[in-house]
């Protein structure tokens, strides 16, 4: 298991890197979803799809 871990230290390094962001990235888009912010990152007010994305409070 050591020298396994020894050989690819720089794969799995890369590994938890790109795995860290996409964390980050679904963490964010999670937050922004429970407090109401749009994704596409304009407003919904003059959205012509804007009943389709999400629903009337």
């Amino acid at each position: 298991m050591i020298q396994f871990l020894r050989e690819n230290w720089g794969t799995i390094l890369v590994l938890a890197i790109v795995l860290a962001a996409a964390a980050m990235v679904v963490r964010r888009m999670y937050k922004n979803r429970r407090d109401g912010r749009s994704g596409c990152g304009c407003g919904c007010s003059g959205c012509v799809s804007k009943g389709t994305c999400r629903k009337e409070k």
